[in-house]
């Protein structure tokens, strides 16, 4: 009996090693292998380097993961004036006359909890509005003068001029998204503006309510 019972231990053992049927060490709950490697995420975006005061600053980067990761941003050295959204990375805000000067190295990321990945780190400078010029906004109009829904909106278009209800001079802003245009080269005296807007086929509203403004040199 002494002399078989190494041959029986060497028995178990080695059916032990074999894992009791050639399963291979990566289905070992002790040995799970090497962890799954992770594609870091991808962002992309030319932000504006300059804005002018009371102009509203918006810039949204695009990020990508080819993992399907959730992704987050954040920003290094945001400008004061301007609100940071980490859900989808947008700078936004208006500057104001405070504001005039230059935010150094704004710095853009997207991280999905392991890798992050940036944009290049940019200047943003605030711009003072020139003597002799005006600010026009408008609201965008959604529908036509009989009611109907307004689909094919195109621009909008400022008159103005230096005699009410006479205006000698027209900005066109070819976007449909405008709410406001800057009107510059404007010599000392009042100015009367008013907003029309305009669809694909050039068809123009009627002209908004006037405003005014005195520009002194």
């Amino acid at each position: 009996m002494h002399k078989r019972v190494p041959g029986l231990l060497l028995g178990l053992l080695l059916a032990a090693a074999c894992g009791g049927g050639g399963g291979s060490a990566s289905d070992d709950p002790r040995n799970p292998g090497p962890p799954a490697s992770n594609t870091p995420p991808s962002i992309a975006g030319s932000p504006a380097l300059e804005v002018m005061v009371d102009d509203r600053y918006d810039f949204t980067p695009t990020a990508s993961d080819e993992d399907g990761d959730a992704l987050s941003f954040r920003i290094v050295n945001a400008p004061v004036w301007a609100s940071f959204d980490p859900e989808t990375g947008a700078l936004t805000g208006t500057p104001g006359a405070a504001d005039v000067g230059t935010t150094s190295g704004i710095v853009i990321s997207v991280e999905d909890g392991t890798d992050s990945a940036s944009l290049a780190a940019f200047d943003l400078e605030v711009v003072a509005r020139p003597a002799g010029s005006a600010l026009v906004s408008w609201d965008i109009p959604t529908t036509n003068e009989d009611g109907s829904t307004l689909d094919d909106l195109a621009g909008f278009a400022v008159h103005y001029g230096q005699a009410s209800a006479s205006y000698s001079e027209l900005a066109t802003i070819d976007d449909d998204t405008a709410t406001s245009a800057a009107i510059g080269g404007l010599a000392a005296g009042e100015w009367f503006f008013a907003v029309t807007a305009f669809d694909t086929s050039g068809n123009h509203s009627a002209l908004s309510d006037e405003v005014s403004k005195v520009v002194t040199e």
